[in-house]
């Protein structure tokens, strides 16, 4: 790609940016405070069947359980250092969330007793797929497929990067990884379970979050430096647009159904993008809190989940519930 063609696509992110329109796609329906220390919560993940959410409090080194229909606190599963990456199983009734200090642990949610331990460094981001019974952890620069009953390694994918968020297209057999130093998107072929393609990031750096849209054969990365998203060919990796979006951004959620993209960005707000014609633009950002730049997505698209971490002295983290409104 040409200086001329970043340019170009640079300053048509900027349009598109500044063109957003008012914060009425979410609509606050509910807030869920709960115990826990000053620091930024790490990721989210919805069991819509059992009306659950599961937090990673990393400040208070816990993965806190919250009943949605009561709006309340039901558990703290202590000893999780770092807690970063969730994900929870419908099919087994089972979560597993990834500590940075070293471990996978999966707990069986009848009772929320550990089911099993897996020592993996640097534990970060967490996947399951349902149709292999695999979770997928990414830690340090590498990406481990994990048994999802017995915790056992069925193999390890060796990234050329510090991995960061990704995700699995199950029709095609790949998963899409944010990968820093250098700044790109590895192509890992999950039945060889090894990194068959790179695609360079050249509109902006610091990446960290990624979403996939299967339908349209879209891989979309969020960035950091300059803050925006960008958007490419999962079959080429040709840099197909930028939009610029708030700073800080720690989670993006794509709804297939909408055929929305939510940035969750921790300069306070929550960024819409959705596509018309040939072009994405933001088309509506929502104020949150400030350091509040990881949520989850309801299924059906018709919910998000927002982790709002401590804002002041004698507060509490808290997850607030948005309605999306059509």
């Amino acid at each position: 790609m040409t200086r001329f063609t970043r340019v170009l696509l640079t300053a048509a992110a900027l349009v598109t940016g500044a063109t957003a329109g008012a914060d009425d796609r979410l609509e606050l329906k509910q807030t869920i405070p709960f115990p826990g220390k000053p620091g930024t919560l790490d990721h989210l993940a919805v069991d819509v069947k059992g009306g659950r959410l599961f937090v990673a409090n990393k400040p208070n080194n816990t993965l806190d359980v919250i009943d949605l229909k009561s709006g309340k606190l039901v558990t703290q599963i202590a000893d999780q250092g770092k807690a970063s990456g969730v994900a929870y199983a419908e099919d087994l009734d089972r979560v597993y969330v990834g500590n940075g200090a070293g471990t996978c642990n999966a707990f069986d949610c009848a009772e929320y007793k550990l089911a099993f331990s897996a020592k993996l460094p640097k534990a970060d981001n967490v996947s399951y797929h349902s149709a292999s019974k695999t979770v997928y952890v990414a830690h340090g620069t590498t990406i481990s497929a994990l048994d999802a009953k017995t915790g056992d390694v069925k193999a390890r994918v060796a990234l050329p990067g510090d991995a960061h968020g990704f995700a699995i297209d199950a029709k095609v057999g790949k998963l899409y990884v944010s990968l820093t130093k250098p700044n790109q998107v590895g192509v890992v072929d999950l039945a060889k379970h090894e990194v068959t393609d790179t695609f360079p990031l050249t509109l902006a750096s610091g990446n960290s979050p990624l979403a996939h849209d299967a339908a349209t054969g879209r891989v979309f990365v969020g960035c950091r430096k300059e803050p925006m998203v960008v958007v490419l060919d999962a079959k080429t990796g040709k840099e197909l647009a930028g939009v610029t979006i708030p700073g800080d951004i720690d989670d993006l959620l794509f709804d297939a159904k909408g055929g929305r993209l939510y940035a969750i960005c921790g300069a306070g707000a929550v960024a819409v993008i959705e596509k018309t014609g040939d072009k994405y633009a933001v088309t509506a950002k929502v104020e949150t809190a400030k350091s509040a730049r990881t949520a989850a997505l309801a299924p059906a698209g018709d919910r998000l989940f927002l982790g709002v971490p401590v804002q002041n002295a004698k507060g509490e983290p808290e997850v607030r519930v948005f309605s999306i409104k059509p």
